[in-house]
Protein backbone atom coordinates (compact mmCIF):
# COMPACT_ATOMS: atom_id res chain seq x y z
CA UNK A 1 0.00 0.00 0.00
CA UNK A 2 1.08 3.51 -1.08
CA UNK A 3 0.62 6.29 1.37
CA UNK A 4 -1.93 8.71 0.01
CA UNK A 5 -0.94 11.80 1.95
CA UNK A 6 1.83 13.87 2.17
CA UNK A 7 3.00 16.82 4.80
CA UNK A 8 1.12 20.06 4.74
CA UNK A 9 4.03 22.71 4.49
CA UNK A 10 1.71 25.70 4.34
CA UNK A 11 0.82 24.55 7.59
CA UNK A 12 4.59 24.59 9.17
CA UNK A 13 5.90 27.49 7.18
CA UNK A 14 3.19 30.33 8.41
CA UNK A 15 4.23 29.17 11.92
CA UNK A 16 7.57 28.29 11.51
CA UNK A 17 9.13 31.25 13.88
CA UNK A 18 6.53 30.30 16.48
CA UNK A 19 7.61 26.54 16.30
CA UNK A 20 10.92 27.92 16.30
CA UNK A 21 10.20 29.92 19.57
CA UNK A 22 8.71 26.99 20.90
CA UNK A 23 11.91 24.56 20.55
CA UNK A 24 14.21 27.51 21.65
CA UNK A 25 12.29 28.11 24.57
CA UNK A 26 12.94 24.51 25.63
CA UNK A 27 16.29 24.33 24.38
CA UNK A 28 17.30 27.59 26.76
CA UNK A 29 15.30 25.69 29.76
CA UNK A 30 13.05 29.04 30.02
CA UNK A 31 10.29 26.57 31.01
CA UNK A 32 10.13 22.60 30.32
CA UNK A 33 8.68 20.86 28.19
CA UNK A 34 6.09 19.70 29.78
CA UNK A 35 4.53 23.10 30.47
CA UNK A 36 4.78 24.45 27.02
CA UNK A 37 2.88 20.95 26.04
CA UNK A 38 0.52 20.90 28.71
CA UNK A 39 -0.58 24.54 27.87
CA UNK A 40 -0.19 23.63 24.16
CA UNK A 41 -2.62 21.14 24.80
CA UNK A 42 -5.04 23.48 26.41
CA UNK A 43 -5.58 25.34 23.14
CA UNK A 44 -8.03 24.13 20.79
CA UNK A 45 -6.77 21.43 17.86
CA UNK A 46 -7.27 24.01 15.81
CA UNK A 47 -4.86 26.31 17.10
CA UNK A 48 -2.17 27.25 14.27
CA UNK A 49 0.80 26.53 16.29
CA UNK A 50 -0.79 23.17 17.78
CA UNK A 51 -1.57 21.92 14.05
CA UNK A 52 1.73 23.06 12.87
CA UNK A 53 3.43 21.24 15.46
CA UNK A 54 1.86 18.46 14.74
CA UNK A 55 2.19 18.35 10.71
CA UNK A 56 6.13 18.78 11.43
CA UNK A 57 6.22 15.50 14.07
CA UNK A 58 4.77 13.72 11.00
CA UNK A 59 8.17 14.18 9.29
CA UNK A 60 10.65 12.73 11.94
CA UNK A 61 7.59 9.99 12.30
CA UNK A 62 7.39 9.25 8.62
CA UNK A 63 11.44 8.47 8.43
CA UNK A 64 11.45 6.44 11.00
CA UNK A 65 8.74 4.13 10.07
CA UNK A 66 10.29 4.07 6.48
CA UNK A 67 13.88 3.08 8.56
CA UNK A 68 11.90 0.45 10.56
CA UNK A 69 10.61 -1.16 7.48
CA UNK A 70 13.95 -1.30 5.99
CA UNK A 71 16.48 -2.45 8.64
CA UNK A 72 16.35 -5.56 10.45
CA UNK A 73 18.97 -4.61 13.26
CA UNK A 74 16.60 -1.40 13.85
CA UNK A 75 13.59 -3.90 14.07
CA UNK A 76 15.38 -6.42 16.77
CA UNK A 77 16.95 -3.21 18.65
CA UNK A 78 13.87 -2.04 18.93
CA UNK A 79 11.71 -5.29 19.82
CA UNK A 80 14.58 -6.24 22.74
CA UNK A 81 13.92 -3.02 24.03
CA UNK A 82 10.33 -3.60 23.93
CA UNK A 83 10.90 -6.93 25.16
CA UNK A 84 13.00 -5.31 28.57
CA UNK A 85 10.02 -2.78 29.40
CA UNK A 86 7.48 -5.42 29.51
CA UNK A 87 10.07 -7.77 31.61
CA UNK A 88 10.32 -4.84 33.73
CA UNK A 89 6.24 -4.79 33.81
CA UNK A 90 6.57 -8.40 34.91
CA UNK A 91 8.48 -7.61 37.46
CA UNK A 92 6.32 -4.96 38.99
CA UNK A 93 3.38 -7.57 39.26
CA UNK A 94 5.49 -9.76 40.35
CA UNK A 95 6.13 -7.82 43.50
CA UNK A 96 2.77 -6.41 43.59
CA UNK A 97 1.74 -10.02 43.63
CA UNK A 98 -1.71 -9.25 45.71
CA UNK A 99 -5.09 -7.70 45.01
CA UNK A 100 -4.52 -7.64 41.39
CA UNK A 101 -1.99 -5.20 41.62
CA UNK A 102 -4.22 -2.32 42.76
CA UNK A 103 -4.00 0.30 45.85
CA UNK A 104 -6.15 -1.17 48.88
CA UNK A 105 -4.74 1.49 50.92
CA UNK A 106 -7.39 4.57 50.85
CA UNK A 107 -4.90 7.86 52.11
CA UNK A 108 -2.31 9.10 49.38
CA UNK A 109 0.18 8.80 52.29
CA UNK A 110 -0.29 5.33 52.61
CA UNK A 111 -0.38 4.94 48.87
CA UNK A 112 3.19 6.35 48.67
CA UNK A 113 4.41 4.44 51.38
CA UNK A 114 3.15 0.99 49.70
CA UNK A 115 4.61 1.76 46.25
CA UNK A 116 7.60 2.94 48.12
CA UNK A 117 8.12 -0.39 49.67
CA UNK A 118 7.78 -1.48 46.40
CA UNK A 119 10.14 -0.09 45.07
CA UNK A 120 12.58 -1.14 47.67
CA UNK A 121 12.03 -4.38 47.39
CA UNK A 122 12.38 -4.48 43.30
CA UNK A 123 15.67 -2.26 44.08
CA UNK A 124 17.06 -5.01 46.66
CA UNK A 125 16.40 -7.67 44.09
CA UNK A 126 18.10 -5.26 41.26
CA UNK A 127 21.31 -4.73 44.03
CA UNK A 128 21.22 -8.33 45.13
CA UNK A 129 21.63 -9.49 41.20
CA UNK A 130 24.32 -6.98 40.11
CA UNK A 131 26.17 -7.87 43.65
CA UNK A 132 25.94 -12.05 42.69
CA UNK A 133 26.94 -11.29 39.28
CA UNK A 134 30.08 -9.01 39.96
CA UNK A 135 30.96 -11.73 42.34
CA UNK A 136 30.52 -14.60 39.71
CA UNK A 137 32.97 -12.29 37.16
CA UNK A 138 35.36 -11.74 40.00
CA UNK A 139 35.64 -15.68 40.40
CA UNK A 140 35.60 -16.70 36.72
CA UNK A 141 39.59 -17.44 35.65
CA UNK A 142 38.91 -18.48 32.19
CA UNK A 143 38.53 -15.51 29.38
CA UNK A 144 36.44 -17.09 27.55
CA UNK A 145 33.74 -18.02 30.21
CA UNK A 146 34.08 -14.15 31.25
CA UNK A 147 33.40 -13.19 27.64
CA UNK A 148 30.57 -15.04 27.14
CA UNK A 149 29.60 -13.82 30.96
CA UNK A 150 29.54 -10.39 30.09
CA UNK A 151 27.68 -11.15 26.98
CA UNK A 152 24.80 -13.02 28.34
CA UNK A 153 25.01 -10.18 30.94
CA UNK A 154 24.75 -7.79 28.39
CA UNK A 155 21.82 -9.12 27.03
CA UNK A 156 19.89 -10.08 29.42
CA UNK A 157 18.60 -8.23 32.15
CA UNK A 158 18.98 -8.22 36.21
CA UNK A 159 15.40 -7.31 36.94
CA UNK A 160 14.93 -10.82 37.39
CA UNK A 161 13.35 -12.63 40.26
CA UNK A 162 12.72 -15.98 39.71
CA UNK A 163 15.26 -17.19 42.58
CA UNK A 164 13.25 -14.55 44.99
CA UNK A 165 10.56 -16.19 47.21
CA UNK A 166 8.16 -12.81 46.48
CA UNK A 167 5.44 -14.51 49.17
CA UNK A 168 7.31 -14.37 52.08
CA UNK A 169 7.72 -11.42 54.91
CA UNK A 170 10.99 -9.16 54.63
CA UNK A 171 12.56 -8.18 57.35
CA UNK A 172 15.00 -5.22 56.95
CA UNK A 173 15.98 -5.14 60.91
CA UNK A 174 20.02 -5.38 61.28
CA UNK A 175 19.51 -9.33 62.40
CA UNK A 176 18.66 -10.10 59.68
CA UNK A 177 20.24 -7.91 57.67
CA UNK A 178 23.41 -10.44 57.75
CA UNK A 179 24.75 -11.53 54.71
CA UNK A 180 24.27 -15.58 54.36
CA UNK A 181 26.34 -16.30 51.35
CA UNK A 182 29.08 -13.41 51.27
CA UNK A 183 27.97 -10.80 48.87
CA UNK A 184 29.87 -8.23 49.35
CA UNK A 185 30.59 -5.20 46.65
CA UNK A 186 33.03 -5.50 44.76
CA UNK A 187 36.56 -3.82 45.55
CA UNK A 188 36.70 -0.41 43.35
CA UNK A 189 39.92 1.53 44.26
CA UNK A 190 38.71 4.76 42.65
CA UNK A 191 35.60 4.89 44.65
CA UNK A 192 37.79 5.13 47.93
Amino acid sequence: MLPHHSIREALIEDQWDEVLRFIATIRLKITTASQLFKRLNSYSRQHPLYRALKEFGKIPKTLFILKYCDDLQLRQAVEKQLNKGEGSNKFSKAVSFGHSHEFIQGEKEDQEIAEACRRLIKNAIVCWNYLYLSRVLAKEKSEERRTALIEAIRNGSVATWAHFNLHGEFDFSDERMVDSIGLTPPKNPGLE
